[in-house]
């Protein structure tokens, strides 16, 4: 296998097999009720101060539109909340329940987790090219199409 084909391979691969790992190990019996995506959502949202919608979704390069389902569906589900700015009435913010901070900080683990299997066994000169490496791509993901 020549690098390309190897490089295909692994990134292949490795994009289609996280999203199904990840799936199966944060959707637990606890969480069973909510998909990856909507972890992605209460990643977004996170554990700090309510954030407005516009914020959130320009974070996870969705529209106000798409993000305001998949909200809907986590406040009716019990992981989120809305509540008007005290500062302009006009704002809607969200924040996560308790149920959404312990989904969050199951998902955070699990990324955790999958991080420290990556490096835990690199020197700082492996880490240094694998970042390196990682950025490079994730620029061309983001330049991709403009």
């Amino acid at each position: 296998m020549d690098t390309y084909e190897m490089f295909h391979d692994i990134l292949v691969n490795l994009f289609n097999e996280i999203m199904d790992i990840e799936g199966k190990a944060i959707i637990t019996e606890e969480f069973k009720d909510i998909t990856n995506n909507d972890m992605h959502v209460i990643e977004a949202i996170g554990q700090e101060e309510a954030r407005n919608m516009s914020s959130v979704a320009r974070d996870l390069g969705v529209t106000v539109g798409t993000l305001t389902i998949a909200v809907n569906n986590l406040v009716k589900k019990g992981y989120v909340k809305r509540e008007r700015s005290q500062k302009d009435r006009r704002v809607v913010l969200i924040s996560l329940t308790g149920k959404g901070n312990r989904a969050f900080e199951h998902h955070k683990k699990f990324h955790q987790e999958m991080i420290h299997a990556t490096i835990d066994d690199l020197s700082q000169e492996e880490t240094k090219v694998l970042v390196g490496a990682l950025s490079h791509l994730r620029e061309f993901f983001r330049n991709y199409g403009k």
